[in-house]
């Protein structure tokens, strides 16, 4: 029985530029990548976002105990009404004590389901990371034609992506189950918020859902998708679904979605009478032509260049790119690494070689948002690339803060985190946290970038390896002892990145502030007395 409180209020809010519509997240199945591991990834873009990352331990708890469901600003905006803000993004009992702070309102619960017996372990932000168990999750947020964003006092929906996901972490050691559960609570208790993807894999198997609030305001649609073990999936704030059948194995859907799409006008069919998900929900671009398909097109480029995919389409519902690929070669973790890291260097959409470029060959562009939307952005928050097979002791997270471009994956565990990670204010400096850190190097370095650029990646390069070496040595410890190894390799990191920003420093101080190439502007130095005519 649903026990939940939601004001109604009618009305849906028209969609405005917000960082939540800017996240790329890819699964790289075990077969597909080079040491047997299946990858989850995700970048979280937005300079509002907390940046923290947050252990949440398992729980007993007792019968009939109930489970309650908060808001997120993450979706679109602080609820005052709510105690819900950017920072810290929740103030409740029961999660941990990196989610409990004195002097700031306990954020208010949107409603409550049941309670189970035992909740896993797991690392927490904006959108659950990953759990004890290996469970793996990513997001990004998607465009409708058809609807906006519905407010959580809009209707009633309880669920969020970002909640829906932490259940699901909390419940569930596989992805299938995952989806399975997710699904059941998107049909029982509905959804708030945009349309959105959820990716979630394990170290056998990697699933997609995607999903969207229903306007009557009762449950939501949804549709989850199983990558074929060896192939690639990326999705950057786009349905990648298309067709659905209902014999296919590899899919899940409620009995029901075909005919609640039919009763509103929604449903759209191919030639061969299949429901096009994708068409039904007409999940277009955001903002312009390309902002979502032109990542979509760039990662499946550099995984199976042998493919030719096209960089330019008929439109935002083009067939030119298959839901997964295939790649070339097994693709390794430094190899995902890169292409979280890519602005399309080499390509006629790179920013560095153009005016936008400026004086030291800048790879972005701070432009407003109909500009090309490149995979690495001084807008994001934090990337995570989640990692798990059958040799690890635990599963592993590798998290870098701000543009992976001009930072550092460190590898971390399921594990009570170091306070390094947790309770990061954006608002107020705090050297003592690994994200001001790392900003330290990425502004500096995004002001100079040919320059620094060099010795920021290789150094990072060098730390990488180092982390992927001692995990290798670790593999026959005890997940705790494996753990507590991943902690001490952080905060190790951390000192050397502090290094690394004391030595950009002393670069500058040199004779090395030389304009890129091709970026030098004309020499006024007179070459006589008579007066130069600019």
């Amino acid at each position: 029985m649903k026990k939940y409180i939601v004001s109604v209020i009618a009305g849906f809010i028209a969609c405005a530029i917000n960082s939540s519509y800017a996240c790329t997240t890819m699964i790289i199945t075990k077969g597909a990548s080079a040491d047997g591991s299946l990858y989850i990834t995700h970048s979280n873009d937005g300079y509002t976002g907390d940046t923290s990352v947050v252990y949440v331990p398992a729980a007993d708890h007792r019968k009939g105990e109930m489970r309650q469901v908060y808001p997120s600003a993450c979706a679109r905006e602080a609820y005052p009404d709510y105690n819900c803000d950017y920072t810290p993004r929740l103030n409740v009992k029961g999660r941990g004590p990196d989610y409990s702070f004195s002097g700031v309102p306990i954020t208010e619960s949107l409603g409550e389901i049941p309670q189970v017996e035992h909740t896993y372990a797991y690392l927490d932000s904006n959108y659950g990371i990953i759990n004890e168990k290996g469970l793996m999750l990513g997001e990004c947020t998607d465009n409708s034609e058809y609807m906006g964003y519905v407010r959580p006092d809009a209707g009633t929906g309880l669920f969020y992506s970002s909640e829906l996901g932490r259940v699901a972490l909390e419940r569930c050691t596989t992805a299938k189950e995952a989806v399975l559960l997710m699904g059941e609570l998107i049909d029982e208790y509905g959804l708030w918020g945009t349309a959105e993807t959820l990716i979630v894999g394990d170290k056998e198997e990697g699933w997609v859902l995607e999903m969207m609030p229903n306007p009557s305001g009762k449950g939501g649609f949804w549709v989850a998708q199983k990558v074929p073990d060896g192939e690639f999936f990326i999705a950057a704030n786009q349905f990648r679904i298309r067709e659905l059948d209902a014999n296919n194995p590899d899919q899940i859907f409620s009995d029901h979605l075909i005919e609640d799409l039919k009763a509103i006008g929604w449903a759209a069919f191919d030639k061969d009478g299949r429901l096009d998900w994708l068409r039904s929900i007409k999940s277009i671009e955001h903002l312009h032509p390309y902002y979502c398909l032109r990542r979509v097109w760039r990662a499946m480029d550099l995984v199976a260049p042998s493919k030719h995919y096209p960089a330019w389409v008929e439109g935002y519902d083009t067939k030119a790119y298959p839901f997964s690929v295939k790649p070339d070669k097994p693709i390794t973790l430094n190899q995902i690494m890169e292409i979280h890291r890519d602005s399309y260097a080499g390509t006629e959409f790179e920013f560095a070689t153009k005016a936008t470029g400026g004086l030291y060959g800048f790879p972005y562009c701070h432009a407003a948002y109909d500009k090309e939307r490149v995979l690495s952005t001084p807008a994001i928050s934090y990337i995570w690339i989640n990692q798990n097979n059958d040799r690890l002791p635990a599963p592993v997270s590798w998290l870098a803060y701000t543009s992976p471009a001009e930072s550092l994956y460190v590898p971390l565990p399921v594990a009570p985190i170091t306070e390094l990670y947790s309770r990061v204010n954006r608002k107020q400096y705090d050297d003592s946290k690994f994200y001001w850190n790392v900003s330290n190097v990425g502004n500096l370095t995004r002001a100079y970038y040919s320059i620094l650029a060099p010795e920021v990646k290789n150094t990072a390069h060098r730390i990488e390896k180092a982390s992927q070496d001692l995990i290798e040595s670790s593999l026959g410890l005890s997940g705790e002892e494996f753990n507590k190894v991943l902690l001490e390799n952080a905060k190790a990191n951390r000192e050397e990145w502090i290094t690394l920003y004391h030595r950009l420093l002393a670069i500058l101080d040199t004779d090395s502030l030389k304009y890129q190439k091709g970026h030098i502007p004309r020499n006024y130095a007179p070459t006589s007395y008579e007066k130069i005519e600019n």
